[in-house]
């Protein structure tokens, strides 16, 4: 950089910087938001090509800033995010010069006609949109065969520590915020979509409740497993992104849910000795293929859980990965899909699923890089959620999932949460559509990032978080790439 100021403090100081770090320095007059932005798009600039993470920068994010920096001065911060440059899952709506794409080259000029719910309440809160991220193409629902985080727009997003997995879909969000590239930034998940990026990148990931954050303008894949949540190199700063996230939202009737949480003070939950007199369970037929290096990192995890107070019991929920519907994803896709298509942008020529599909045909070499099978099966099917496999798939999701998998069983063993190695057994709470938390723990003996995951039932947040927040801070588990 040119500044030998901002130069030096980007290079010093802004790595692992925490939010509420950056809040202080910008309270103090050390740092402003502009300068924040500035030092981030030199990262990006520096860091990106190697990464594939961010797919475009928002044009009016230095200038947005430079506003945000003179109402501090006049009015003071409006929340714990004022300033504080975000970044966006490529699934996003946001009404602005930036795309909304799914990663698809299809959508590549799509231009949203107005703010997703989420990118609503972020701006009200003072925070920068800094730019879009790379995903694996439509949400990892383009195909079977297809890596975790490639995408037609934006190619394939790469791991900050190697030579491993990125994981799938919000890989971009997650990989960008491992590098240092903005403060945070939130995904979207149907199941592991955000549990998995932040397991493999070294990150704390929050998969929320269905019902506590609006899915209003994002393209959608599942709305009865969709959510937004975020991507933090912290407890506290996924907390404190998850709270300005909540909320209800008449455009979708399930955030009902989230009037209960109105006004509560979720920093609270920050507690480190939130792990003593807790009672996990451990389903071990839910990581039966897990490797000896990551087994070997799990349970040395336990056994640091049980030195925080924590008691472990090895139970059985009664529910495997496999028995759930897999169909309730196939039929949602297209009807919800379908939906959100047909009210886009009116100047945006793909209209329906089937257009994708010709789209994708037409433009073969570049498109079907790994084919669109699963595009292909949804389309056959009538997107009128009639289907006697779709409300069969649907029911025993919410019992095998929800009723006896994470409710009956966790209750029945006495056990307060679920723990998961990684995000092995994360389809589960996804099904239920229940809460889980992923926290950084360590790096395998070849450099590949591993993390601890606390799954809960509905509404569970408060809890999950006291854990994740002690855990965290017992053992210190993230280390910079």
């Amino acid at each position: 950089m040119h500044h030998q100021k901002l130069e030096s403090y980007r290079t010093g100081n802004l790595d692992e910087m925490s939010i509420a770090q950056m809040q202080e320095e910008m309270q103090l007059g050390n740092i402003t938001s502009e300068e924040l932005v500035l030092m981030y798009k030199e990262n990006i600039s520096l860091r990106n090509e190697n990464l594939n993470a961010v797919l475009e920068i928002n044009p009016d994010a230095l200038q947005t800033a430079q506003a945000l920096d003179f109402e501090r001065r006049r009015r003071g911060p409006r929340s714990k995010l004022h300033g504080i440059p975000l970044l966006i899952k490529d699934n996003i709506d946001t009404n602005d010069k930036m795309h909304t794409s799914a990663g698809s080259l299809a959508m590549e000029n799509n231009y949203a006609l107005r703010d997703a719910k989420v990118v609503e309440k972020l701006r009200a809160a003072g925070a920068v949109i800094l730019g879009k991220t790379n995903m694996t193409e439509w949400a990892n629902f383009m195909s079977d065969k297809m890596t975790n985080g490639y995408s037609s727009r934006g190619g394939q997003v790469k791991n900050p520590y190697g030579a491993f997995d990125v994981g799938g879909s919000s890989s971009g969000s997650a990989a960008a915020v491992a590098a240092n590239l903005a403060a945070a930034a939130v995904g979207t998940e149907t199941s592991g979509s955000i549990i998995n990026p932040a397991a493999q990148n070294s990150l704390v990931g929050i998969k929320p409740t269905i019902g506590l954050i609006s899915r209003s303008g994002i393209i959608p894949l599942s709305h009865t497993q969709d959510t937004a949540g975020p991507l933090a190199r912290t407890v506290e700063d996924a907390v404190t992104v998850f709270e300005t996230l909540i909320g209800t939202d008449d455009d979708d009737v399930i955030t009902a849910f989230a009037e209960m949480f109105k006004g509560y003070d979720w920093h609270q939950h920050l507690n480190p000795h939130g792990l003593s007199g807790v009672s996990f369970g451990v389903d071990r037929e839910l990581f039966k293929e897990i490797g000896s290096d990551q087994l070997d990192a799990f349970e040395k995890a336990l056994e640091q859980l049980r030195i925080s107070g924590a008691d472990i019991q090895d139970i059985s929920l009664g529910a495997d990965q496999e028995d759930l519907g897999f169909a309730v994803l196939l039929h949602e896709f297209k009807a919800d899909l379908n939906a959100y298509l047909a009210a886009s942008n009116p100047q945006q020529p793909i209209r329906s699923l089937t257009d994708v599909i010709a789209f994708n045909t037409e433009h073969a070499d570049t498109m079907l890089k790994f084919g669109h099978n699963l595009l292909e099966q949804a389309d056959r099917l009538s997107g009128m959620l009639t289907e006697r496999e779709y409300v069969e798939a649907l029911e025993r999701n919410r019992f095998l999932a929800a009723q006896q998998g994470m409710k009956t069983s966790l209750q029945k063993a006495g056990v307060d949460a679920l723990l998961l190695p990684q995000d092995f057994g994360c389809n589960i709470g996804a099904a239920a559509g229940f809460p889980s938390i992923t926290v950084p723990y360590c790096q395998t003996p070849n450099g590949e990032p591993f993390g601890i995951t606390f799954a809960g039932q509905a509404f569970d947040e408060p809890k999950l978080i006291e854990y994740a927040y002690a855990f965290e801070q017992t053992t210190k588990g993230r280390k910079r790439p």
